[in-house]
Protein backbone atom coordinates (compact mmCIF):
# COMPACT_ATOMS: atom_id res chain seq x y z
CA UNK A 1 0.00 0.00 0.00
CA UNK A 2 1.23 3.48 -0.90
CA UNK A 3 0.26 6.25 1.48
CA UNK A 4 0.94 9.95 0.88
CA UNK A 5 0.98 12.74 3.47
CA UNK A 6 0.22 16.02 1.69
CA UNK A 7 3.14 18.36 2.21
CA UNK A 8 2.20 21.97 2.91
CA UNK A 9 2.70 24.44 5.74
CA UNK A 10 1.08 22.22 8.36
CA UNK A 11 2.62 22.00 11.79
CA UNK A 12 1.90 18.35 12.58
CA UNK A 13 3.41 16.48 9.62
CA UNK A 14 6.31 15.22 11.73
CA UNK A 15 4.10 13.83 14.50
CA UNK A 16 1.78 12.17 11.94
CA UNK A 17 4.90 10.60 10.39
CA UNK A 18 6.02 9.22 13.76
CA UNK A 19 2.56 7.74 14.42
CA UNK A 20 2.60 5.93 11.05
CA UNK A 21 6.14 4.70 11.65
CA UNK A 22 5.01 3.20 14.98
CA UNK A 23 2.33 1.29 13.03
CA UNK A 24 4.93 0.06 10.51
CA UNK A 25 3.26 1.91 7.61
CA UNK A 26 5.30 3.04 4.59
CA UNK A 27 4.48 6.57 3.45
CA UNK A 28 5.86 9.55 1.61
CA UNK A 29 5.52 13.24 2.41
CA UNK A 30 4.91 15.01 -0.88
CA UNK A 31 3.23 17.88 -2.71
CA UNK A 32 3.76 16.20 -6.10
CA UNK A 33 0.28 15.80 -7.67
CA UNK A 34 1.30 12.69 -9.61
CA UNK A 35 2.62 10.90 -6.52
CA UNK A 36 -0.47 11.87 -4.52
CA UNK A 37 -2.79 10.62 -7.32
CA UNK A 38 -0.89 7.31 -7.47
CA UNK A 39 -1.18 6.72 -3.71
CA UNK A 40 -3.69 4.23 -2.34
CA UNK A 41 -4.49 6.48 0.60
CA UNK A 42 -3.83 10.13 1.49
CA UNK A 43 -3.54 12.01 4.79
CA UNK A 44 -4.28 15.75 4.84
CA UNK A 45 -2.81 16.96 8.15
CA UNK A 46 -3.16 20.40 9.63
CA UNK A 47 -2.08 22.72 12.38
CA UNK A 48 -2.25 26.39 11.52
CA UNK A 49 -4.55 29.19 10.41
CA UNK A 50 -7.32 28.67 7.84
CA UNK A 51 -6.87 31.60 5.40
CA UNK A 52 -3.06 31.36 5.19
CA UNK A 53 -3.30 27.63 4.61
CA UNK A 54 -6.01 27.93 1.94
CA UNK A 55 -3.92 30.56 0.12
CA UNK A 56 -0.95 28.18 0.17
CA UNK A 57 -3.09 25.32 -1.18
CA UNK A 58 -4.57 27.49 -3.96
CA UNK A 59 -1.18 28.85 -5.06
CA UNK A 60 0.02 25.27 -5.60
CA UNK A 61 -3.34 24.01 -6.98
CA UNK A 62 -3.44 21.51 -4.11
CA UNK A 63 -7.03 22.64 -3.40
CA UNK A 64 -8.21 21.23 -6.75
CA UNK A 65 -6.12 18.11 -6.28
CA UNK A 66 -7.64 17.35 -2.87
CA UNK A 67 -11.24 17.90 -4.08
CA UNK A 68 -10.74 15.53 -7.02
CA UNK A 69 -9.09 12.60 -5.23
CA UNK A 70 -10.93 9.28 -5.55
CA UNK A 71 -8.95 7.24 -3.00
CA UNK A 72 -9.57 7.43 0.77
CA UNK A 73 -8.34 10.71 2.26
CA UNK A 74 -8.11 11.49 5.99
CA UNK A 75 -8.19 15.13 7.09
CA UNK A 76 -6.80 15.87 10.58
CA UNK A 77 -7.71 18.90 12.76
CA UNK A 78 -7.34 21.98 10.52
CA UNK A 79 -7.38 19.49 7.62
CA UNK A 80 -10.94 18.54 8.62
CA UNK A 81 -12.01 22.18 8.95
CA UNK A 82 -10.57 23.08 5.54
CA UNK A 83 -12.62 20.26 3.99
CA UNK A 84 -15.76 22.28 4.90
CA UNK A 85 -17.16 25.07 2.69
CA UNK A 86 -16.36 28.03 4.94
CA UNK A 87 -14.58 28.88 8.19
CA UNK A 88 -15.29 31.75 10.55
CA UNK A 89 -11.52 31.93 11.06
CA UNK A 90 -10.69 35.07 9.07
CA UNK A 91 -13.86 34.55 6.97
CA UNK A 92 -12.19 31.86 4.84
CA UNK A 93 -13.64 30.04 1.83
CA UNK A 94 -12.49 26.43 2.11
CA UNK A 95 -12.56 23.27 -0.02
CA UNK A 96 -16.32 22.60 0.12
CA UNK A 97 -16.13 18.81 0.37
CA UNK A 98 -18.47 18.97 3.37
CA UNK A 99 -21.24 21.57 2.95
CA UNK A 100 -20.69 22.92 6.46
CA UNK A 101 -19.55 26.15 8.13
CA UNK A 102 -16.74 25.97 10.72
CA UNK A 103 -17.72 27.99 13.83
CA UNK A 104 -15.64 29.64 16.53
CA UNK A 105 -16.11 28.44 20.12
CA UNK A 106 -17.60 31.14 22.36
CA UNK A 107 -15.99 30.73 25.80
CA UNK A 108 -18.04 30.71 29.00
CA UNK A 109 -17.13 31.01 32.70
CA UNK A 110 -16.31 27.32 33.05
CA UNK A 111 -14.77 26.58 29.66
CA UNK A 112 -11.94 28.43 27.97
CA UNK A 113 -10.92 28.58 24.33
CA UNK A 114 -9.03 26.86 22.79
CA UNK A 115 -10.44 23.46 23.67
CA UNK A 116 -7.21 21.77 24.68
CA UNK A 117 -6.76 18.32 26.18
CA UNK A 118 -8.44 14.94 26.36
CA UNK A 119 -12.13 14.45 25.67
CA UNK A 120 -14.26 11.44 24.83
CA UNK A 121 -15.87 10.30 21.59
CA UNK A 122 -19.51 9.31 21.13
CA UNK A 123 -19.85 7.26 17.95
CA UNK A 124 -22.62 7.60 15.41
CA UNK A 125 -23.02 5.35 12.37
CA UNK A 126 -19.67 5.53 10.63
CA UNK A 127 -16.23 4.28 9.81
CA UNK A 128 -14.58 4.30 13.23
CA UNK A 129 -13.80 1.07 15.09
CA UNK A 130 -16.68 0.33 17.56
CA UNK A 131 -14.06 -0.08 20.30
CA UNK A 132 -13.62 3.72 20.16
CA UNK A 133 -16.99 4.37 21.82
CA UNK A 134 -16.34 6.50 24.91
CA UNK A 135 -12.56 6.55 24.39
CA UNK A 136 -10.60 9.74 24.94
CA UNK A 137 -8.76 11.61 22.18
CA UNK A 138 -6.50 14.67 22.29
CA UNK A 139 -7.91 17.99 21.02
CA UNK A 140 -6.37 21.43 20.39
CA UNK A 141 -8.75 23.77 18.55
CA UNK A 142 -10.66 27.06 18.78
CA UNK A 143 -13.02 26.29 15.86
CA UNK A 144 -15.42 23.40 15.39
CA UNK A 145 -17.80 21.82 12.90
CA UNK A 146 -21.41 21.58 14.15
CA UNK A 147 -23.10 18.16 14.16
CA UNK A 148 -24.39 17.40 10.66
CA UNK A 149 -25.44 14.59 8.32
CA UNK A 150 -21.79 13.57 7.80
CA UNK A 151 -20.86 13.42 11.51
CA UNK A 152 -19.47 10.01 12.49
CA UNK A 153 -18.65 10.87 16.12
CA UNK A 154 -19.38 13.73 18.48
CA UNK A 155 -17.65 15.33 21.45
CA UNK A 156 -18.98 17.87 23.92
CA UNK A 157 -17.08 21.02 24.86
CA UNK A 158 -19.11 24.24 25.27
CA UNK A 159 -21.35 22.65 22.60
CA UNK A 160 -21.72 19.20 21.04
CA UNK A 161 -19.63 19.19 17.85
CA UNK A 162 -18.36 16.83 15.14
CA UNK A 163 -15.22 15.06 16.31
CA UNK A 164 -15.14 13.05 13.07
CA UNK A 165 -16.92 13.07 9.71
CA UNK A 166 -17.26 10.94 6.59
CA UNK A 167 -18.54 11.52 3.06
CA UNK A 168 -17.73 9.13 0.21
CA UNK A 169 -13.94 8.67 0.10
CA UNK A 170 -13.37 11.60 2.47
CA UNK A 171 -12.79 10.97 6.18
CA UNK A 172 -11.89 13.53 8.83
CA UNK A 173 -11.11 13.91 12.54
CA UNK A 174 -11.01 17.10 14.61
CA UNK A 175 -8.72 15.58 17.23
CA UNK A 176 -5.09 14.54 16.77
CA UNK A 177 -4.79 10.76 16.33
CA UNK A 178 -1.00 11.13 16.31
CA UNK A 179 -1.17 12.50 19.89
CA UNK A 180 -4.02 10.31 21.15
CA UNK A 181 -2.10 7.17 22.22
CA UNK A 182 -4.11 3.93 21.81
CA UNK A 183 -7.22 5.80 20.68
CA UNK A 184 -5.21 7.42 17.91
CA UNK A 185 -3.75 4.10 16.82
CA UNK A 186 -7.25 2.63 16.55
CA UNK A 187 -8.37 5.62 14.46
CA UNK A 188 -5.42 5.33 12.08
CA UNK A 189 -5.99 1.56 11.82
CA UNK A 190 -9.69 2.21 11.04
CA UNK A 191 -8.60 4.48 8.17
CA UNK A 192 -5.88 2.13 6.92
CA UNK A 193 -8.41 -0.77 6.76
CA UNK A 194 -10.72 1.16 4.41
Amino acid sequence: MQLAIIKYNAGNIQSVSFALERLGVDFQITDDPELIHKSDKVIFPGVGEASTTMNYLRERKLDQLIRNLKQPLLGVCLGMQLMCKHSEENNTECLGIFDEVVKVFVPNKEMKVPHMGWNNLTLRNGWLDPQLEGKFAYFVHSYYVPVNAFTSSTTEYIDVFSSSMHKGNFYAVQFHPEKSAETGELVLKSFLRI
